[in-house]
């Protein structure tokens, strides 16, 4: 049995500004991972670094839809799992942000730590997210301590 982890966040603004700040490796740097060897297209693996945790993994990009959708999997082999950030435009000025990370493995012994700590990184890195593109702030990035 696949379950999943959703998180939702309310950003003040517009999709497109939030859809650019997922794609463009130079603006997710200001709140996700510190780099990223390119801009999010459909097909396209990409090497996503933490400088600060020494940790990259690469991304396959499955499905983009401008300012809409943003479809990747991510992990190891057996660990696999397919995110979803999904942008929803309430008007010219907000957007809400979900994020869906289906593929935990439901009979894994570890899966409600798992499914804790994945949904505590999307939360957190929404929270980054919101603080980058409402009051600039670029440094709370890698600040999560496990």
């Amino acid at each position: 049995m696949d379950t999943h982890v959703t998180t939702k966040m309310k950003i003040s603004k517009p999709a497109h500004e939030v859809f650019e700040a997922f794609v463009n490796p130079e603006k997710m740097a200001n709140f996700w991972f510190s780099s990223g060897t390119g801009r999010m297209e459909p097909g396209k693996t990409i090497i996503w670094r933490y400088d600060e945790y020494n940790a990259e993994g690469s991304v396959l990009v499955l499905e983009v839809e401008e300012n809409k959708k943003i479809v990747f999997s991510w992990g190891a082999e057996n660990q696999e799992t397919i995110v979803t950030i999904t942008l929803k435009e309430l008007d010219f000025t907000s957007t809400i942000v979900e994020v869906n990370e289906s593929g935990l493995k439901a009979d894994d012994p570890e899966i409600v730590n798992k499914m804790l700590q994945q949904k505590e990184g999307w939360v957190y890195m929404l929270t980054c997210l919101k603080g980058y593109l409402e009051n600039g702030v670029s440094n709370l990035r890698a600040s999560l301590v496990h």
